[in-house]
Parts: C-alpha cells; sequence; structure tokens
C-alpha cells in the first residue's frame, strides 16, 4: 500500500497527465484503480485499440501517456492491465496541453496574482515579481514551495503542483519600509502646489492651484481649457528635467515648492513624429496627442486657420453648452469651464444643476436664506454678447452682488435644439407668457437676465434684461429687484416666524399632553399590579387557609376515639393551654404514643411544626420528645397540664 507521501506524488502526476484539476475526481479514480498511476490513466485516456503506438512502432512501459482528460470516461471502470499497457504516445497522435497555474504570492501588505504555463521556470515568475513590486531578482527569495526551496531554473512541471498555490517573498537584504516616509509621502502628496502659467501669445498668466497627487497630464488639459491650446499643440518651457512623462504626479516631478513658474505656447505647426523625437529632448517642451483632444485633430494634421497663419481659436470657438445635452449639470459645468476660458475667472457663480434644482436652492428653503434667481441667456451670434460679458457681466461689482443676493443659473441658446429645451422649461415654470416673450426676442437683443422671485403659489418674473445696457443700469435694475424681494422676503419671514411659533406651541402642547397620558397610564398599570398582587395574595392565603384546614380535618378524622373516664385501661388526663388562654381538655389511654397528642393540638389549629407543647413541672419541651413513646412513658400519666407557644 502506497504511504501517505507516495500519494501525493501519485496524485500530483496524475492531475499533470490527465489535466484533471478537480482534486475529488481525480482521487476516486485513482482509487478505483488501487493508486495504480499507469492503470488509472490508461483508464481515462481515450486509446485506440486498446494501446499507443510509440513512434518507435513498439510497445513500451516507459511512461504514462500523457494526453488530454476525458472526463466522460471518468465513471466508467478501468480495464484491465492486460488490453492496455503505458506507451509513449506519438507526438502526431496526442499532444500535451500546456496547463495553467495560478500563484497568489504574499510580499509585506501586498498580494500579486500571477497564472503562468506549467513550461514554465521559477526564474520567469520571479521576473514577474520584479515588475510588480519593484524588487530585484537578486534581493528575492521566493518561498513556501511544498518541495522545499528550488532553483530558479527549476521548470513547473516537475515540481508536480496543483492549480492553485500560495508563496511568499523575502527580502532579508532589503530593510523594512519606514513609516515616517510612508507618513512624508502621504503629506506630500497632500500639498498644493501653485502654477503660475503664463500664455506667451496673449500675455497672460493664470494662478492654478494643483495637489501634489495631479498629474501633469491633468495640468495641460486645464491649461487646454483656458487657453483653446489642445495638448498635443502645447509647446512648455520650465518643466524640470525629472519631469520625464505626463503620467507622473507634480510631487514625483521635482517642482518648487509651493509656487513654480511655467509657460506655455502653440506650436506654429505640426511637425513629423520622427522629426520631433530628433529635434526635442523634452518631451513636455511639445506635448504628445492625447485621446481628449482627438477630436480637434484636423483631417491631415493641420488645421485650417494654421494654413493661412491664423490660430485655429481666432476662427471658431468651443460651443458654449453641448446640443441635446441629457444631463443639464454637465452642460452647466462646460458652460462654466467655456465662459471662463473666454472671458477670465472673474464671472458670477453659475448654478451646476437643473433648472428645478436652482429653483429649491433660491425659493425652498428658509425664509431668511432665500434668494432671488438670476437666470442668464447666452446667444454666441448676438453683437452684444462679448461686450455685456467681458465689461457688464464680468465686472466685480455685478459679480459681487449677484453673489451676495442671487442665485445664478445659464443656459445657452445658440443652439436651435438647447433654445427649444429651454422655451419648454420655461413653459412649465412661468407660463406660456414668459415663454412667447423669450421666443420673440430677436438674436440682436440678447443676451438676456431674467430676474425671477419665488412666491407662494407661483413664480414670477420681476425683470427681463438685455444685453444692449450698461454696468450702472445693469445694476440699479439688480438692486430694484432686490428691494421688491426684500420687502416680500420681510413678510414671509414673518408669517414663517408666527407659524414656527404656533408649531412650537402646538409641539409643547402635544408634548404636555403625551407627557400627561403616560402619568396617567403609569398611575392606572400601578393600580392594576397593585390590585394584581392583593389579588394574588389573597388568594394564596385562601388556599393555604383551605390546606390547612383540609390537613386539620385529616388529623381529627384520623384520632383514635376518646376512652371514657370507666375505662379499665389506664387512662391520662391532659389539659392544653393555648395561646389566647383557653384550654384544651381529653383524654388518652396511657398506651397511646405522643404522636396522638400532636395530632390532636393539630386538628384543633395548632400544628406542631409551629407550636411547641411545654410542661410546668418540670419544664420541658414536649416537642423534642420522641413522637412514638407512649404518655406513660414520657410521663404524661395520669393528669398533666400543658401549654401552647408559638415557635419563633
Amino acid at each position: 500500500m502506497a504511504s501517505n507521501m507516495d500519494r501525493e506524488m501519485i496524485l500530483a502526476d496524475f492531475q499533470a497527465c490527465t489535466g484533471i484539476e478537480n482534486i475529488d475526481e481525480a482521487i476516486t479514480l485513482l482509487e478505483q484503480n488501487n493508486w495504480d498511476l499507469v492503470a488509472a490513466i490508461n483508464g481515462v485516456i481515450p486509446q485506440e485499440n486498446g494501446i499507443l503506438q510509440s513512434e518507435y512502432g513498439g510497445e513500451t512501459g516507459q511512461g504514462p501517456a500523457y494526453g488530454p482528460a476525458s472526463h466522460s470516461s471518468a465513471s466508467a471502470s478501468a480495464p484491465s492491465s492486460s488490453a492496455f499497457r503505458p506507451v509513449v504516445p506519438s507526438r502526431q497522435i496526442v499532444e500535451r496541453q500546456p496547463r495553467m497555474l495560478d500563484f497568489r504570492v504574499e510580499y509585506r501588505d501586498r498580494n500579486v496574482d500571477v497564472v503562468l504555463e506549467d513550461s514554465c521556470t521559477v526564474g520567469e515568475i520571479k521576473q514577474i515579481l520584479e515588475n510588480e513590486l519593484q524588487i530585484p531578482v537578486s534581493k528575492m527569495l521566493l518561498k513556501g514551495w511544498k518541495t522545499g526551496d528550488v532553483e530558479d531554473s527549476t521548470v513547473l512541471k516537475t515540481l508536480h503542483l496543483p492549480k492553485n498555490n500560495s508563496l511568499y517573498v523575502l527580502t532579508p537584504d532589503l530593510p523594512p519600509p519606514s513609516s515616517s516616509h510612508a507618513g512624508a509621502l502621504q503629506e506630500s502628496l497632500n500639498q498644493n502646489f501653485m502654477l503660475i502659467v503664463t500664455h506667451r501669445e496673449v500675455q497672460r498668466e493664470y494662478s492654478l492651484n494643483f495637489s501634489g497627487s495631479s498629474t501633469i497630464q491633468e495640468v495641460k488639459r486645464n491649461v487646454y481649457d483656458l487657453t483653446s491650446i489642445p495638448v498635443r499643440h502645447q509647446l512648455w518651457e520650465g518643466w524640470p528635467p525629472s519631469a520625464t512623462d505626463d503620467s507622473m504626479c507634480l510631487v514625483a516631478a521635482g517642482l518648487t515648492y509651493p509656487c513654480h513658474q511655467l509657460t506655455v505656447g502653440r506650436r506654429s505647426s505640426p511637425a513629423p513624429a520622427r522629426e520631433e523625437s530628433e529635434e526635442c529632448t523634452d518631451v513636455h517642451m511639445v506635448s504628445d496627442s492625447d485621446g481628449d483632444d482627438f477630436e480637434d485633430a484636423p483631417e491631415f494634421g493641420v488645421d485650417d486657420g494654421e494654413m493661412f497663419g491664423i490660430a485655429s481659436s481666432a476662427l471658431r470657438k468651443s460651443p458654449m453648452m453641448p446640443e441635446n445635452a441629457e444631463n443639464e449639470g454637465d452642460a452647466l459645468l462646460q458652460f462654466t469651464a467655456e465662459f471662463s476660458s473666454r472671458y477670465g475667472d472673474c464671472h458670477p457663480v453659475y448654478f451646476i444643476g437643473s433648472l428645478e434644482a436652482a429653483f429649491q436652492e433660491a425659493f425652498y428653503g428658509k425664509a431668511r436664506d432665500r434668494k432671488l434667481l438670476a437666470i442668464y441667456l447666452h446667444h454666441d451670434e448676438s453683437v452684444l454678447t462679448n461686450v455685456f460679458c467681458s465689461q457688464m457681466l464680468c465686472a466685480e461689482s455685478i459679480v459681487s452682488y449677484l453673489s451676495q443676493n442671487f442665485i445664478t443659473w445659464a443656459w445657452d441658446m445658440t443652439k436651435e435644439a438647447n433654445r427649444a429645451r429651454f422655451l419648454t422649461m420655461c413653459t412649465r415654470h412661468f407660463g406660456s407668457v414668459v415663454a412667447q416673450t423669450i421666443r420673440t426676442q430677436k438674436t440682436d437683443q440678447f443676451p438676456l437676465f431674467l430676474i425671477i422671485m419665488g412666491k407662494r403659489s407661483s413664480n414670477e418674473v420681476l425683470n427681463v434684461i438685455q444685453g444692449n445696457t450698461t454696468v450702472d443700469e445693469l445694476m440699479m435694475r439688480l438692486m430694484a429687484a432686490v428691494e421688491i424681494f426684500m420687502a416680500q422676503q420681510q413678510e414671509d419671514i414673518k408669517d414663517e416666524d408666527e407659524r414656527e411659533a404656533r408649531e412650537n406651541m402646538k409641539r409643547e402642547q402635544d408634548e404636555a399632553y403625551r407627557l400627561s397620558l403616560e402619568a396617567d397610564r403609569a398611575k392606572r398599570e400601578a393600580h392594576e399590579r397593585e390590585v394584581a398582587e392583593q389579588s394574588r395574595l389573597e388568594q394564596m392565603r385562601k388556599e393555604q387557609e383551605e390546606e390547612r384546614e383540609a390537613i386539620r380535618l385529616s388529623l381529627e378524622q384520623s384520632l383514635p376515639p376518646e376512652p371514657k373516664e370507666e375505662s379499665t385501661e389506664p387512662v391520662s388526663k391532659l389539659r392544653i393551654r393555648t395561646p389566647s388562654g383557653e384550654f384544651l381538655e381529653r383524654r388518652f389511654l396511657a398506651s397511646s404514643q405522643l404522636r396522638v397528642v400532636f395530632d390532636f393540638v393539630a386538628s384543633k389549629g395548632f400544628p406542631w411544626d409551629e407550636f411547641k407543647l411545654l410542661s410546668t413541672f418540670p419544664r420541658r419541651d414536649v416537642t423534642q420528645l420522641d413522637p412514638n413513646k407512649s404518655l406513660l412513658e414520657v410521663k404524661l400519666f395520669p393528669q398533666e397540664t400543658l401549654f401552647l407557644e408559638a415557635k419563633e
């Protein structure tokens, strides 16, 4: 019989030969063949005419036949050894399928999953781990092999490994990671860098804040939003030599903390890729093409404007808002970004969200927190738009006043689909009259500024401001709207305070009433418990009395008859004084046991476990005497006076 170690080797060989990964199934097949490896393999692998021919044309018993497992034949009985012999199969007939092995490798606080064919070596696992863990192979000890330590050149197939394996890496030559170093790294990632980016063509500076964990690619994309220079056309100056990859975070790029100067411009023309690699050694001086900018790439690699020596941003502008945007919040995000890139960062804070959400924010909070709603309607084709946005809407006084007193929401009316969508929203929230008023506005009358005040039953449009206005006039009309709103707000605050006072009083009354009900219920429950307890005690007392009475009657009936005075037998006459002063008198035969006297006293309501019977001269406790002795023996003859006393 094979030992446990031999069985493990046989099981591993059987799985390697047949490709059966289910251990239970493999053990069952081996047990059916009494752990005969050759017989088990021949019973599983399908063979033609019972014998596989070797490439030498004869039969041989050099080793097991390798081939794909036939799981359908696993349940069939094993054929006899005379019909099937182990042979080395021809490569043209049976090809061994590669067996995949899974390794879970643990190193400190990390786990790495490795999947390899069993034809690979241990060294190949280490090479994969070197890339994953950044540990040199020479410093790495791979442990956890069931056969002990193995060489890097060892082929995995020779180790007879199961499908899933667990290993671990030791690095005795490397110092353990420093917690202080990890903390310092995390602190560096949380630092904020101020990047001062100068747009070379327009001589304008942008002050941008980025966390240390932001990447260089994120910086370039943000600069694209501000300058409309696609990432692939950006020409940079000022990146440190260590910044060699756009995926590198700012902490690792070697920037000057906390402030770093950069300059960006547009390339005059896109150079061929080969020339770029030869002429530009700093990958950040000319940024590579990025997937986010692919839609901006011209068909032949040159912008239309650049063909004539004109910057493309001068010929076309990105739309303020995508056409047919499904999500209003996403549309407002693009609107805000595009507005900032055109007119600068000093502009009204646009509410990001749907118009309904803007209503909720402006009108449906507490009365003291409510604001007016300003709806800015933009139109790129109006000649007034640029002047209105740059000189009036972005004026610091207007921006500050809007921020304090208004929730500002915006929409782009340039595209017909977006215009129709807003008119639908306008009809739903303000009615058809306001929608018709906006519908009749001509393009040159845009942009429009709608001032909305929320009322109890509806939303009222206080003012419609057209684009042909001045800063002073715009401010006056905004202030006039705020005056109307504040008068209404004071009434709303008063009504709200009165309503809250009434609600508070009602809550206090309800609370007092609830507490009163709880107190009454507690009293009633306490009284009911007291009555129930009294009833229970009374019932117990009654049951005890009935039990005592039943015992008394039983004892009374069991007493022998009282002998007569003229009886010929010796008679003892006992006189017993009760605690109440009454006397019990009775005659007993002198031969009667003392127990009969105790039963007589108990039948009169004085059980001897509660009372003791005492004699006078000499004073003694009769209840302590042997109850089986006769009255004559305990000297209660011919007569005696006794008295009852309750036990303590």
